[in-house]
Order: structure tokens, then C-alpha cells, then sequence
């Protein structure tokens, strides 16, 4: 699923293209792609019609597209396959194409949610006072947002009595952070995943923020992390911070600071990826 840096790509993407232009028709091509909008696509098309595009904003790993002077904004559930395309009005439909909203200008462009599996799809909601469709409020700030407070992140992190790579992938702590970029800052701190939150400092907690940030910030610079055709930008390109991973998908590769063999764990439906020897499993007490 796309996290942070892959979310923010797009935006940025939908920023460039979108934001500014009025919606003339909205076609819904697939139900399972407004099912989220309980009303289905019929009311989805019909309240779009004539809005105009706020900016696009992102929190974490959630995206949405404000309409110009209402409280409301369509939310983008990208799920595991999902896309958000810019494309030529008279480019061949995609394969998996769920739904094409058309514009009243002449710019030629169309935007197309391309969704494979139709895990994700587009939703209407009523905006919190903050701006955020109001089904994600409880989601925290993520860790580039300006106002995220540090602070008040390590007192919850040590209140939260969990190990470390759960608390990052807490969206209610901190959002926009998955299991790529969890083991990634990891991996940086010489943190092993099962770490519990109350062992760490202060200093370690900000220190493993930061690595938090800048393992973001670096994939952000390369596009995301793409393994395959799934996640792409609004153009169709994929993102190359997997050529960069240090931890992630590294299992039996060497380390790359002390040359030991990487190791893959099952965990929560995942895979958690360390260096044995930099990241040692904290002791257990008997």
C-alpha cells in the first residue's frame, strides 16, 4: 500500500494538473469503486458536477481533493493497486479504469481512477473545521506536517506501552509511515521492531524521528518506492527508492554498515527486515 512519500507524489502530481479546474461530468465505470459513498455513483457524479478543484491535500498516507468554497472534499482510497492518472482525454481507456472525471476547459486532460484489484475508489464527506474530510480526523500528524509535535509524540509513544514498529505504523500516533519506511528508520537507528516504546529516551525517540524524516524525504526526492507497474504518478512513472533500501526486501544480502547477512521475520501479516547484529532483539525478561 502506499505510504507517505508515494501519496505525496501524487498530490503534488494532482497540484500541477488539477487544482483550479471545474468538473463538467463524472462517469463511474465500477460500484466497488464509490462504495464508500453510500449514496453510490449516480449521487457521486451528479454532486460533482460543476464543482471546481480545490488544492490537493494530504495527510499521512490519506489524499483528497477539496471542492473550491464548500466543506466538502472527495477522498482518494488508493487501497493496493489503486491510481490517480492525468491522461489525454482521447488516450485508450486503461483496462482497469473505475472512474473518468472530464473538465469544462480546453486543456485536453482527463483524470482516471485505475484501480486492479478495486481495493480503493473515491468518496464524498463533510469537512471538519481543520479542513480534513471528516472520516479521517483521528488520524495523526505526519511527521513533515510543520505543526507535527514532537513532544507530545514521545510522551504518547512511552505511554503507549507497544513495541517500536507497531507504534510507527499507528496511524492515531503518527501517520503516513508503513512497513517500508518503518524498517527503513529502524534500520537507520540500530533499533530492533520489537523494541518496547517505554525503554526509549527522549534523544532516542527524536533520533529515530529523524530517521523517520529523512528516509522519507529521500524517497520523496526519488518518486516513492515502486516494485512493480501498481503505484505510479499522475503521468504513469514509477518511483526508484527501491534501488536505494538499505533493510527492506534485503533478506541474506549483506549489511550495509557491517556486512552481516539481513533476516526477514513474519510479523502481523507482514515481514519485518534487520541486521541481526546492528539491530539486536532487546532481552528478555524472565
Amino acid at each position: 500500500m502506499p505510504e507517505l512519500p508515494e501519496v505525496e507524489v501524487v498530490r503534488r502530481g494532482l497540484e500541477r494538473w488539477v487544482a483550479g479546474r471545474t468538473i463538467e461530468d463524472v462517469e463511474v465505470l465500477h460500484p466497488r469503486a464509490v462504495r464508500r459513498h453510500p449514496a453510490g455513483g449516480v449521487d457521486f457524479a451528479a454532486r460533482l458536477r460543476g464543482e471546481t478543484v480545490g488544492v490537493p491535500q494530504r495527510r499521512g498516507k490519506y489524499l483528497w481533493l477539496p471542492l473550491a468554497g464548500r466543506d466538502l472534499s472527495v477522498l482518494g482510497h488508493l487501497g493496493m493497486s489503486g491510481q490517480l492518472l492525468v491522461q489525454p482525454a482521447d488516450a485508450p481507456d486503461e483496462k482497469h479504469l473505475r472512474i473518468r472525471v472530464r473538465f469544462d476547459d480546453a486543456a485536453g486532460t482527463e483524470l482516471r481512477f485505475v484501480d486492479q484489484r478495486t481495493f480503493g475508489g473515491l468518496s464524498l464527506h463533510d469537512n471538519t473545521p481543520d479542513g480534513l474530510p471528516d472520516v479521517i480526523a483521528h488520524i495523526a500528524r505526519d511527521p513533515l506536517d510543520p505543526l507535527f509535535d514532537e513532544a507530545a509524540y514521545h510522551v504518547a509513544l512511552r505511554a503507549k506501552r507497544s513495541t517500536v514498529k507497531r507504534a510507527l505504523l499507528d496511524q492515531s500516533l503518527i501517520s503516513g509511515v508503513g512497513n517500508i519506511y518503518a524498517d527503513e528508520a529502524l534500520w537507520r537507528a540500530r533499533l530492533h521492531y520489537e523494541r518496547p516504546t517505554a525503554t526509549l529516551t527522549r534523544p532516542r525517540s527524536a533520533e529515530l524521528l529523524g530517521h523517520v524524516r529523512d528516509v522519507v524525504n529521500a524517497a520523496l526526492a526519488v518518486g516513492g518506492t515502486s516494485f512493480d507497474s501498481l503505484y505510479v504518478n499522475v503521468n504513469g512513472e514509477s518511483g526508484y527508492f527501491d534501488r536505494s533500501l538499505d533493510a527492506y526486501g534485503r533478506e541474506d544480502e549483506p549489511c550495509r554498515r557491517c556486512g552481516t547477512p539481513m533476516r526477514r521475520r513474519p510479523w502481523m501479516n507482514r515481514s519485518s527486515y534487520f541486521c541481526p547484529r546492528c539491530q539486536r532483539p532487546p532481552r528478555v525478561v524472565s
